[in-house]
């Protein structure tokens, strides 16, 4: 390890050469206060950005290890102190005005939701946080002063600013610990309390715009009210009692005319998956963890699905047991994206009317008539939703505002209106049992769902002889020659998600968890497994700086794998 004056030394000696000698710097370097780490250097200014860790000892950080003992609070702290870090930098602004993100320090310190991410790790000896930073330049020629100024000027201004405890909002990081801490006491008491979702009262759901995932201002918003029927206190370990609409197994209809709210609250349940920042107004909605959105997805993939229960008797004898396509329909893409989750562990969908295909849906008294059963083959998601829950366990949410057949298969149906909710279940009855005679349920039991084996040969991370594994955006994975479109996986949130997503399907090939004989759950949980004992660095093949992870849940992982339009699978017999 240098001193830092030869960090100076070395940049005082690069002004106006060639961006490619800044790779001299790279290096350990000790600061009074910290251990500045330059892991990689870009080659070009470009390129991806330069790779840097800063370290802190602990006994100068001086972070209350109450704060971060044990999983949940460790990744809350660690949370909040890369969100305080880009705070800090971004108040700094960028150094010089050269290409990309030239002089510009990057933290990869996420969105609305508090996951557990790479870009800070607290261990008992130091806490340390890693950074991107685009090293100016001009043109193609080094702009050494303004490094200097970064390095000896910016970085230290910043790691004295979030990371030393002194400096720190005590109360507002606790408070950060304290809410993560409280959702997941919400989705335990989910568990033990037969309900599938809870929204407490006062939550905020709107989102300032299509484009934000930002709560809309307060006074603009309705605040939730709970309906008496579904009303349930629960007992958090730091909010004490929080009152609130417990959502009950089964399955749940949200109804309305349009405009009302009930996307917006299928929305808010989607995200309550994960816990969420302070000020963010979902903080006190949570979800079951095994809850997964479902939608049709016209065009996408499907490898050797069996989705018998929903479609049978394809015309030209096409067999639905093992179905394969490269074009999906609307309503064959829904049932393989149920019949996916379902494999994987899936315990409450989330369906929205407007995201589905109107025939996987429903098929009405009149359609019945006029198409009999021998010249239909989907048999509608109405006449499955019951048994899926009643056999296998599996609860629905579903916005419905233009089909009242749905009343007669509801547990519990909720009318929004205006945005507040109300429990119209008994009115419903009321209607369906009033009306005459109508469709008659298609549905049929199945017993099983069939497991499949992915093969080693379906995944190709190579493009032209080099492994190419890489994320677009929130969107698109890039493995190999392939591109995997998440468009439809709404429950990816996060950027660093993607990323990990391709890097965890790359991890999982070469450990050889795609052996032939694991069925697909079996390779999700081999690598959680991995993750949980050794950490999201796991997935690097950089050990130095696997900076920008965020952690998906097995849900997007398989989601990827099934999309990728390689895939080639076995069914387990």
């Amino acid at each position: 390890m240098l001193p830092a004056d030869r960090l100076r030394d070395k940049l005082l000696t690069l002004e106006g050469k060639g961006y490619a000698a800044y790779k001299a710097i790279a290096g350990a370097y000790r600061f009074p206060r910290f251990v500045l780490f330059i892991d990689r250097v870009q080659p070009d200014p470009f390129a991806p950005p330069s790779l840097l860790r800063v370290r802190v000892d602990m006994a100068e950080a001086q972070v209350p290890s109450d704060l971060w003992d044990g999983a949940t609070r460790r990744v809350a702290m660690e949370d909040f102190l890369a969100r305080r870090f880009r705070e800090v930098t971004r108040r700094q602004g960028r150094r010089g005005g050269g290409p990309g993100r030239s002089g510009v320090l990057l933290v990869d310190a996420g969105g609305q939701e508090i996951l557990p991410r790479t870009a800070c790790r607290l261990h008992e000896d130091f806490v340390e946080l890693r950074l991107a930073l685009g090293l100016p330049a001009e043109g193609r020629k080094i702009q050494a002063r303004q490094a200097q100024a970064i390095f000896f000027e910016d970085l230290p201004a910043a790691v004295e600013g979030a990371l030393l405890w002194a400096n720190l909002d005590a109360r507002a990081a606790r408070r950060h610990v304290e809410v993560a801490e409280d959702h997941a006491a919400l989705q335990d008491a989910l568990r033990t309390r037969g309900l599938v979702a809870f929204v407490a009262e006062g939550a905020i759901l709107p989102r300032e715009s299509g484009a934000s995932d930002l709560p809309l201002s307060p006074h603009r918003a309705v605040p939730f009210r709970a309906p008496p029927q579904l009303a349930v206190t629960l007992h958090l370990p730091h909010r004490g009692a929080l009152g609130g609409m417990g959502i009950p197994a089964g399955v749940t209809l949200i109804v309305g005319g349009g405009f009302h709210g009930k996307s917006t609250l299928l929305a808010a349940l989607a995200r309550g998956v994960y816990p969420h920042v302070p000020g963010d107004g979902r903080e006190y909605v949570a979800t079951h963890p095994d809850t997964v959105k479902i939608r049709a997805e016209d065009g996408r993939r499907v490898a050797r699905v069996d989705i018998s229960p929903f479609i049978t008797n394809l015309p030209f004898g096409q067999d639905t047991q093992a179905f394969s396509t490269d074009n999906a329909s609307g309503s064959t893409s829904q049932a393989a994206n149920i019949m996916e989750a379902l494999e994987v562990g899936a315990r409450v969908l989330l369906i929205d009317e407007d995201t589905s295909a109107t025939n996987f849906m429903i098929r009405d008294e009149a359609m019945q008539r006029l198409v009999p059963k021998a010249l239909e083959p989907i048999t509608p998601f109405i006449d499955q939703v019951r048994h899926l829950y009643q056999a296998h366990g599996l609860s629905t949410v579903l916005v419905m505002g233009g089909s009242g057949d749905y009343f007669s298969v509801a547990d519990t149906v909720i009318l929004m209106e205006a945005f507040t909710p109300r429990v119209v279940t008994e009115e419903a009855r009321r209607i369906a049992a009033a009306r005459p005679a109508g469709r008659v349920s298609e549905g049929r039991p199945f017993e099983r769902v069939r497991a499949r084996i992915p093969l080693p040969h379906g995944f190709n991370p190579y493009r032209e002889r080099r492994v190419r594994v890489d994320a677009r955006g929130l969107r698109t994975v890039v493995f190999g020659r392939e591109t995997i479109d998440l468009s439809a996986v709404e429950q990816v949130v996060d950027p660093s998600q993607t990323r990990a997503i391709g890097d965890a399907i790359f991890y999982a090939l070469e450990k050889g968890y795609f052996d032939g004989e694991r069925p697909l759950a079996a390779v999700l949980d081999a690598v959680l497994t991995d993750i949980a004992q050794r950490g999201l660095e796991v997935l690097s093949g950089f050990e130095g700086h696997p900076g920008d992870y965020a952690l998906p849940r097995r849900y997007e992982v398989a989601a990827a794998i099934n999309r990728l339009r390689t895939l080639a699978v076995r069914q387990v017999e």
